[in-house]
């Protein structure tokens, strides 16, 4: 009788390191990057076709996609050169997208362009192993340059190889490891994510807001000078071909428009790699110091329909700072509770009563009822931990 395995129920967390390729090892990735492209838009193809020539045909499952990758290598010898775990990734992926746009959850599955500014495949953990503190052991690969290892600190699950904008290459990890708990505190907060400061505690404290100016004025500049250069070289490229012109240059020969376009990407992923520092730092230090967190539980897409806000509030990634106390919240043992925002700035947090509403000019007012004085951040951060606790 065969024994079925028991998923695991140890937590898992990502790890991002910094890959240094070789020439040759770039070009075997881009082969590779290639690869899975290909056959997710083989792939999409041959679900169109089915779907457009019989709209109650039999969904293809996922076995079904992996039965047939042996003919496809057969059709196709260049896909024998990629790791075959990246095409079952690839099998899933497309298989649980079409699920979900006949389940009316997503959109129809679309083609991948060579174009798109990111490129990446992930492949199972399956030979891929640490080979000291700076090099990494990868299928197909072997032994590629690494930054530090010791960040890597459990069991590998899953990896995916990508390359940016700028030309970087990077390692990404699902890593399996035994909880560590941090100590308790016997402390609790609520938090109240805002424009004026990213995050203000239900015990008076306030987090700044998040401010890369130089970085973002630079990104600016480089935005503007990519566009017109782009204009430019189109403009000639089109002359050179209305002419027949020998030798004439396509739009992605114009070294000028490439070269404002890496020095834009450069800036702009500064800026993210700032931000994501400035996150990680708030978002350490409330995991050490509380035990039990309460957050709001914003619709961000809706709230950035608001043309006169988005902006700001996509700057503060609110959501990618509420992504990081929940999964570090479950790695140490902590609590992480979301709460339904609604009145949380209108309640009295001494009295209870609603105070009705007040535009954002109002950052400090008076309950017309018990008389006590309230900061408006500070008021709906203490109203979400009350939230919070009474659900916990």
């Amino acid at each position: 009788m065969a024994i079925r395995k028991r998923k695991s129920d140890l937590p898992e967390y990502g790890v991002k390191i910094r890959l240094y390729p070789t020439l040759v090892q770039q070009a075997k990735l881009r082969q590779f990057f290639g690869n899975d492209r290909f056959l997710w838009n083989q792939l999409v193809s041959l679900y169109q076709e089915r779907y457009k020539n019989n709209k109650k045909s039999k969904l293809l499952t996922e076995f079904d996609l992996n039965n047939l990758l042996p003919a496809l290598k057969n059709e196709y010898p260049f896909l024998k050169a990629s790791d075959s775990s990246s095409f079952q990734i690839v099998t899933k992926n497309i298989s649980d997208a079409w699920e979900a746009f006949f389940a009316g959850t997503r959109r129809k599955p679309r083609f991948h362009s060579k174009h798109s500014a990111k490129q990446s495949y992930t492949g199972k953990s399956s030979g891929i192993r640490i080979m000291g503190k700076r090099n990494m052991f990868l299928p197909k690969l072997r032994r590629v340059r690494s930054s530090k290892t010791g960040v890597i600190d459990g069991k590998i699950k899953r990896y995916t190889i990508s390359v940016d904008a700028c030309g970087r290459y990077w390692l990404s990890l699902i890593v399996e490891k035994k909880t560590a708990f941090l100590p308790k505190t016997g402390k609790a907060a609520g938090i109240d994510v805002g424009l004026t400061h990213l995050a203000i505690l239900s015990d008076g404290r306030k987090f700044d807001k998040f401010s890369s100016d130089y970085c973002e004025k630079q990104a600016e500049i480089w935005q503007s000078k990519s566009s017109k250069r782009r204009h430019l070289a189109l403009v000639k490229s089109q002359q050179d071909a209305n002419r027949k012109a020998l030798g004439a240059k396509s739009l992605s020969d114009y070294r000028n428009w490439q070269k404002a376009n890496v020095a834009k990407n450069r800036y702009m992923s500064r800026i993210t790699n700032q931000r994501d520092d400035y996150l990680h730092k708030i978002s350490d230090q409330l995991v050490k110091e509380y035990d039990v967190i309460v957050i709001e539980d914003l619709k961000i897409k809706n709230m950035t329909k608001n043309h006169h806000r988005a902006r700001s509030i996509l700057r503060q990634s609110w959501g990618r700072f509420r992504d990081m106390l929940e999964y570090k919240c479950k790695k140490y043992g902590k609590i992480l509770i979301k709460v339904n925002p609604a009145y949380t700035s209108r309640i009295c947090s001494k009295c209870g009563k609603d105070t009705g509403k007040k535009p954002l000019s109002v950052r400090e007012w008076d309950c017309p009822f018990c008389k006590a004085h309230h900061d408006r951040d500070i008021n709906a951060s203490i109203n979400i931990l009350l939230k919070g606790l009474a659900q916990l």
